[in-house]
Parts: structure tokens; sequence; C-alpha cells
């Protein structure tokens, strides 16, 4: 199905709706509206916290830190949901024995895991990355294996007629045919590992933005935890676009245009 291209205009509807909601923070916030709360910063609070955060560092350690988690979680739950959801796409044999279980974890919250984490792997990075890579294999699996056994068989019979068999039916039909499918997948499993590393944080990490967070809410540093959410928000929508450039390739193309 052919996307339809969205008018000019619309690109800077985003930044529009953005300086709309600063601009009325920033009126209320110059009204007195929060004035003697500690419930909520004003606008200026918070970018007086951001330039303390910048200035000592602490806030791009701590985003560094929170990605480093992240990427390595992903990849690796990438690496072996792939092989595994391609086994089990083409064989309805291994689909019907192993998908029940994949379910399973699926839905299963990986927070749940978070005491054995600690317990197998104490704190630090392994315990976060061990709770990324729950977070995202058995949803990617799962997709893959979907969008394998959507496949027509007529594509398959198709490449085999004109000789192609193994590694190149899998390059030039499998991985075309399934791709589309599998960047949508990878885009709302890296928003879920995202909010999965900061929750992991702040119950057991003593590092990262989750656990900035933590502290900012002990300490009763409401712009701290405002600046700290915003930048969260921004690196999700970050690793987001990342992903969707992934669309521009040829072979996504033709998954996409067919």
């Amino acid at each position: 199905m052919r996307q339809e291209r969205a008018p000019a205009y619309t690109r800077w509807l985003p930044v529009a709706v953005l300086a709309a909601v600063l601009l009325a923070w920033g009126i209320a916030s110059k009204l007195g509206a929060f004035a003697g709360y500690s419930v909520f910063p004003s606008l200026p609070a918070v970018i007086t916290g951001f330039g303390e955060e910048m200035r000592g560092m602490r806030l791009f350690n701590n985003a560094v830190i929170s990605l480093y988690r992240v990427s390595w979680g992903f990849m690796l739950a990438v690496a072996l949901s792939l092989p595994l959801g391609l086994w089990m796409g083409h064989h309805l044999a291994a689909r019907a024995a192993l998908l029940p279980a994949v379910n399973f974890f699926r839905n299963l919250s990986p927070l749940a895991w978070i005491s054995f984490a600690i317990l197998w792997f104490r704190i630090g990075d392994p315990p976060a990355i061990f709770l990324i890579f729950l977070s995202s294999f058995f949803p990617l699996a799962v997709a893959v294996v979907a969008a394998v056994a959507s496949i027509p068989q007529i594509h398959f019979q198709v490449g085999r007629d004109y000789g192609l068999k193994g590694g190149e039916l899998f390059w030039q039909v499998t991985l075309p045919a399934i791709l589309p499918q599998f960047i949508t997948a990878l885009r709302v499993t890296i928003g879920v590992a995202w909010m999965v590393v900061v929750a992991a944080e702040m119950i057991s990490g003593t590092s990262g933005l989750g656990f900035a967070v933590w502290d900012s809410r002990n300490g009763l540093r409401t712009d701290l935890l405002v600046v700290q959410m915003i930048v969260i928000g921004l690196i999700g929508v970050g690793l987001d676009r990342l992903l969707m450039q992934l669309t521009r390739l040829r072979s996504v193309r033709w998954g996409y245009d067919r």
C-alpha cells in the first residue's frame, strides 16, 4: 500500500504546538500561577535547573549511561530474536510448540524480574541490560514470527522458480517482505525498552536518568525532575526517529509500496 505524502506545512505543526505550550507555561509563570507551590515548577525555574545540570555534566553523563544500557539490551534482543522468529515463522511445528511460551513471557512485565535481576547481577549495568533484553526479545520474536508466517507462499515459489535458494531466498524474498513490520516492531519495542531502563534505574540503579529522577524526587527538586522528564522524552523521540530512517531503504520501500 503506497503511503500518502503529507503537505509541507504539516512539518511545522509540532513546532507550533510546542511553542504554544511553552508560551502558556511562561505566561502562567509570569502571572504567578506556580508561586508558593512546589507541586510543579515554573518555566524559569526549569530553565535554571537545566543550566545547573548541564554545568555539572550530570544530565549528560546520566543520559549516556542510560543509552549505553538500552543499546546493549536492545541489540542483544534484536540479534537473538530475529533468527528465532525466522525459524519459528518457517516451521509450523516449532511455531506450535514455542509460540505459547514466547507469548507468555511477552505478556509478563519485565519489571517483575527486577528482584531476580538484582539477585543474579547485583546492581549497575548488568541487571538493567537484562531487563531491557527481556522487554525487547519476546515482542520482537513474536513480530518476526507473524511477519514471516504472513508471507504468501507464492513469493517463495516464484523465487525458487528463478533459482533462488538458501541465503538468496532470505535476502531477496523473506527479508524485504518482513522489513516493514519488523521496523514497526523495532520502533514500538525501543520505546518500551527506554521506559523499562528508566523504571529499572529508579528501583535498582545508582546512575542513569531513572536514578536521577528518583534522586530529584527525594530531594524535592521538582525543577530538576521536569528537566529530566523532558530529556527522557526527547531521547525517546530521537530513538524513534532514528529507527524511522530505516524505512528509507530501497528494500523497505518495496515492502511498503507493494
